[in-house]
């Protein structure tokens, strides 16, 4: 069905297009035949894609990246496309725009994107909120859901520590793990918390609160994949020092060699993050790199250019627990999610 409706959606604006998306979507998961049909279509049950990690239970390990629904808003109608987890965000306490539009890019060239959203969401309160309401009625198809958090742009590198907070907080109750996005290209100085003095003062106070919570949430932090050896070894040591769950590897990358796009219409583009197969490669050295520094335990989630059943298993291969896609749903659809399933299934027989 994706290719068939493939050619009219990239006649619309990226940002049009996953509007009209995700309104089908919603639609038609609210319609029971259709809902019914949706989760034949795309979604593979089986005892062998289950995992077991962060002290929670994965149906299966393939989930949606940050981004993609950043409020909230489509939980329902992306459970019924196969994901194990669906991550939410980025989210800051207060509301904002974003930067100016257009700002969501196509590559086709490159099977690749590029994004400078600029953390664009409704804010805290309207996530908490619906989230609430969710949790009321139960989550649907038993997924889990992470809360990615961020800093609003205006709030200064000094005083991040409480927008992270703030977010923390409030989403405590309706969350099942917590991701830490000081990685985003498009929010300027905040590639600078991941130098590790700051970056290990954010994730010690971060984990001191969640800490004095009865049960704690498994928190892990997400990063780029521009670091240098010795920067990644520098967040191995930092995820050892401050009890990290674990790491999501890798966001987009502000890296443009060896695009198949010309580099004019590249330049024309302008500033931001380049996700989808050009990332490929890179994500994949980085979860490598990792996994060999950081030992067996710390949970890695490997995205980036993963836009095909073996693209995902590589990232298996490196290291990775688990895996998100994104940019890869944009060019395959969403029968993506139920083939990378199938070919785990087989790889586990």
């Amino acid at each position: 069905m994706y290719r068939l409706a493939k050619p009219f959606l990239f006649l619309l604006s990226p940002e049009t297009a996953h509007r009209v998306t995700v309104f089908f979507l919603d639609l038609a998961a609210q319609i029971p035949p259709l809902r019914a049909l949706l989760r034949r279509w795309y979604c593979l049950s089986d005892k062998s894609l289950e995992r077991q990690l962060l002290g929670l239970h994965f149906p299966n390990p393939v989930g949606l990246a940050a981004g993609f629904d950043k409020d909230g808003k489509h939980i329902e109608g992306l459970a019924c496309l196969g994901f194990g987890f669906i991550e939410l965000g980025t989210v800051t306490p207060l509301p904002q725009d974003g930067n100016p539009q257009p700002r969501l890019f196509r590559l086709p060239a490159d099977q690749a994107l590029i994004n400078r959203m600029g953390f664009n969401n409704e804010g805290l309160d309207a996530l908490a909120g619906r989230l609430q309401r969710l949790r009321a009625k139960k989550m649907p198809g038993n997924i889990l859901v992470g809360g990615n958090i961020g800093k609003n742009k205006l709030t200064p590198n000094e005083e991040a520590e409480s927008d992270y907070l703030r977010c923390f907080e409030a989403l405590f109750p309706y969350v099942d793990y917590f991701v830490v996005n000081v990685s985003s290209p498009n929010t300027p100085g905040l590639r600078a918390l991941q130098e590790k003095e700051p970056l290990t003062r954010l994730l010690l106070r971060l984990q001191e609160k969640n800490r004095a919570q009865a049960q704690p949430k498994p928190l892990l932090l997400k990063i780029a994949p521009d670091l240098s050896d010795s920067q990644l070894d520098d967040i191995a040591a930092i995820v050892a020092d401050t009890g990290l769950s674990g790491l999501i590897a890798t966001n987009t990358t502000i890296a443009r060699e060896g695009l198949a796009t010309p580099a004019a219409a590249v330049e024309a583009i302008g500033a931001g993050g380049l996700s989808g197969a050009p990332v490929r490669a890179r994500a994949t050295q980085v979860i490598r790199h990792l996994r060999q520094k950081l030992g067996p335990e710390p949970v890695i989630i490997g995205v980036g250019g993963i836009d095909s059943a073996e693209a995902a298993l590589e990232k298996l291969a490196a290291g990775a627990n688990l895996v998100q896609v994104y940019s890869g749903l944009v060019y395959e659809g969403p029968g993506l999610v139920r083939s990378i399933l199938g070919a785990m299934r087989d790889q586990a027989e």
